[in-house]
Order: C-alpha cells, then sequence, then structure tokens
C-alpha cells in the first residue's frame, strides 16, 4: 500500500525566554551556520522536554528523532501525555511551522483543524466563514459550494449561519470548523483535541464522520485525543509519544497499553510531604488480604486499600476517600468512611473490598482527604492495578465491558488507626 506520509529524523527545537543566545556573537555564529547549511551549534545543548523537571539549558526538543510511516487509508491515533509533542508534530505536518531538522514526504492535501476558530474570521458571519475556511483548506470556490448545504447539515447551526461567529459558543465554532475540514476532498485530515469542546452527540457525530473517511473513502486520519476509548474505536494504528520521543508505532491497542504502562506506580506510592495544609496523604498502596503489596487482583477475590496520612492540626468531620475508574477514565466507584474527629498525628485508614466484580483489565485508584465538603488533598491515578482471572472467577464475570455509565457509591468495610513513631 502507498505511503501518505513518510516521517525521517524529524526533530524540533524550541528557545526558551527571550529569544537570541545572549551575545551578538553567538548569534552571528548561529547565523552563518544556517546560511551555509550546518547545524545550529548551540542545539548540541539543548534538552528533552520534560516539563516537570527545570533544566539548564534555554533550548528544548519539543520532538527528537521522529521515525515513521503511516500508509494511505489509516486511521492513526497519536497518544501521550501532555507536553508529549503531539501538538507540534501535528502542526510540522500542516506546514504550520517547520522542523529544525529532518525530513517529512506528504502525499496529498492536508486538511487540519487543530484549534478552535483556526481560520475563522471572527467579524464575519458563518456563511461568509465556510467560503473562507475551505479557501484556506485549499477548496474552490465551486467546490464549496457544492458541500455547502451538506455542511451547513453536519454542523448543526443552520439558525446562525448568518450570525458573526463572534457570538458562537465554543461549541458552535468546532462544530463549524469540523463540518469544512471533513468535507474538504483531501487525502489527509489531521484533528487535534478539538472535539472536546463539543457535546456528547456532536462527538459521536464526528467519530462516525471520521470512520467514514477512512474506512468508506480510503483517506489518512491523524487523530489526536486523551480519549483513549474514541481513540480505539475510531483508529486501527497509533503513535506513542513521551517527551518528544517515538516510544512505539503498532497496532493501537498495543500502543495505549504501553501509555497505560507509562502511568503505572508501584504496589504503592509515597508522596512528597508539604506541610502547608492541616493534613497531607503520605502514601496509597494496594494489598492482599494477607498484607503483601500486590499490583494484580484476581478477580472476585478480596482485597485492601490502604492510605496513610498525616494530620498537622485538629480537625472536625475529616474525610478519607477512595475512587475507583478503569483504564477510559470512566468513574466506577467511590467509597469514603464517615465523619470522624482527628488530633494530630499519623494515621492509617484501610478499606476492604471483598468481592471484586468487575471485567478484566487495568484500573486506577484516586485518593482525597476531606473536611466536610471543603477538599484538602486528591490525588488522582495515585496508583493503578490490574484485575486478572482466577480460581474464583465465574464465568460470566470475565465478560469485557467496553463502556460504563453512573458511578457505584459503596460503603467498603473501612478501618481508622493511629501510627505511632
Amino acid at each position: 500500500m502507498a505511503k501518505a506520509i513518510t516521517v525521517e529524523g524529524l526533530s524540533k527545537a524550541y528557545q526558551l525566554g527571550d529569544f537570541g543566545t545572549g551575545t551578538i556573537s553567538r548569534d552571528v555564529e548561529r547565523f552563518i551556520a544556517r546560511i551555509r547549511g550546518k547545524e545550529d551549534p548551540y542545539l548540541r545543548i539543548g534538552e528533552t522536554n520534560d516539563r516537570a523537571t527545570k533544566g539548564e539549558s534555554d533550548i528544548v526538543w519539543c520532538l527528537k528523532d521522529l521515525n515513521f510511516d503511516i500508509e494511505q487509508g489509516d486511521a492513526v491515533g497519536i497518544i501521550g501525555r501532555n507536553g508529549a509533542g503531539k501538538s507540534t508534530l501535528l502542526k510540522i505536518l500542516s506546514r504550520i511551522t517547520s522542523p529544525t531538522t529532518g525530513t517529512i514526504k506528504i502525499k496529498g492535501r492536508i486538511a487540519s483543524l487543530l484549534e478552535v476558530g483556526t481560520g475563522f474570521h471572527p467579524e464575519l458571519s458563518g456563511r461568509e466563514n465556510i467560503y473562507l475556511n475551505g479557501a484556506i483548506l485549499g477548496m474552490r470556490k465551486s467546490e464549496i459550494k457544492r458541500k455547502f448545504d451538506e455542511i451547513v447539515d453536519f454542523s448543526g447551526v443552520e439558525r446562525y449561519i448568518d450570525t458573526p461567529v463572534k457570538r458562537y459558543s465554543s461549541g458552535m465554532y468546532v462544530r463549524l470548523a469540523f463540518a469544512v475540514a471533513a468535507h474538504l476532498e483531501s487525502e489527509i485530515l489531521i484533528v487535534d483535541e478539538v472535539l472536546a469542546v463539543g457535546d456528547a452527540e456532536f462527538q459521536k457525530k464526528c467519530l462516525g464522520k471520521m470512520g467514514d473517511i477512512s474506512k468508506g473513502e480510503g483517506r489518512t486520519v491523524l487523530f489526536v485525543s486523551h480519549n483513549i476509548g474514541a481513540v480505539e474505536k475510531l483508529c486501527s494504528r497509533g503513535i506513542l509519544l513521551d517527551n518528544g520521543k517515538n516510544i512505539i508505532n503498532d497496532k493501537i491497542h498495543k500502543v495505549i497499553d504501553k501509555y497505560l504502562a507509562l502511568s503505572v506506580k508501584s504496589s504503592s506510592v509515597a508522596f512528597e510531604l508539604m506541610a502547608k495544609s492541616p493534613a497531607e496523604i503520605y502514601k496509597v498502596g494496594i494489598f492482599d488480604i494477607n498484607e503483601n503489596p500486590v499490583s494484580e487482583v484476581q478477580i472476585m477475590s478480596k482485597w485492601q486499600i490502604k492510605i496513610e496520612f498525616i494530620v498537622h492540626e485538629e480537625i472536625d468531620n475529616f474525610i478519607t476517600a477512595i475512587g475507583l475508574s478503569d483504564s477510559f477514565g470512566y468513574s466506577l466507584k467511590t467509597t469514603w468512611q464517615p465523619k470522624m474527629h482527628f488530633k494530630p498525628g499519623r494515621y492509617l485508614a484501610t478499606f476492604v473490598e471483598d468481592r471484586t466484580n468487575f471485567a478484566l483489565g487495568r484500573y486506577f485508584i484516586h485518593a482525597s482527604i476531606a473536611k466536610g465538603l471543603e477538599n484538602i488533598q486528591f490525588h488522582e491515578n495515585a496508583i493503578s492495578f490490574d484485575i486478572v482471572e482466577g480460581n474464583n472467577a465465574v464465568e460470566d464475570t470475565l465478560l469485557k465491558v467496553e463502556s460504563h455509565t453512573g458511578i457505584i457509591i459503596d460503603q467498603m468495610k473501612y478501618n481508622v488507626i493511629e501510627l505511632h513513631a
């Protein structure tokens, strides 16, 4: 099959803070290197784009040595944590910005939707912006005119089509922008996280349209989203980025498993103590009924979650709570101990689950402490674990569950004891 996109040695570096190297002589040296076609001498000291750490260089590599091919007609999900380089990659592929090093070969026209309202003029009406945005994306006037009614019908904003878009909500913006991009007869469609702005009905409609574009029309789709369920449903292949580097390029289920593995903690995790609040969580761990730390829980088995927390000042109506969600981010269960009075000290709260009846797969524990309705501290995805098949498994509980609705509020058995140094 023909390749739609070929990327070789792609890198992108950004200068942090003020532009320039700090001295005229270094700027001249950089300029001479560029006109001679040589590498910028100051890029050699650039650092990996890890936003969570403080670096020593003012140059960071948002992308570093990416190499991959995308076949024509593939639906490819590009996933990764915030700051991984996903949007930068899409901007380079859309020719909005140029790479620092490397080459890109693209076969066919590209329609991209990277930000809400891209290519829209706020003073123009929706009708005028369809023609403007369509022209920016490479559509001829006759093509836009022929597809105008179809675009308006898909967007669902017909009543406001002659109203200036500055009066549109962000959801209406993205509806119209996606409708134009999706109806452009391009060979490649690039969509960033903008669909998160739309409502559930429109997101479903967009995913269906992208599925038709990829499977029915044989066009290539690049889709960036933090909604792992949507990515898995739409895409056949995936690319995982982490700190600007390509971790894996494979079938989508393998890429998602690798992505989730990046977030996996050990059977227990300790948090840095800040001592700036009346109380704080110190440790969260998962254990079997024999007090052994575990990262896997057998289905239908008994297990427990332990939260170690420190109280710095006397607190009334103190609550310790946990939540459980699946790998797609759906909240499944939440529970908490009743309001209690605590004096300063170190405590251990234990929540015991007598019967695990969720589907096989990866799950995440959220831990929080609160004073009445006032939240003190919340750790999302504090720890993760896998529910696996066990000896006590019942056949009908092994069915895969694709989606969950609602949250189960359930009081697990709990116990709180004070720890002594």
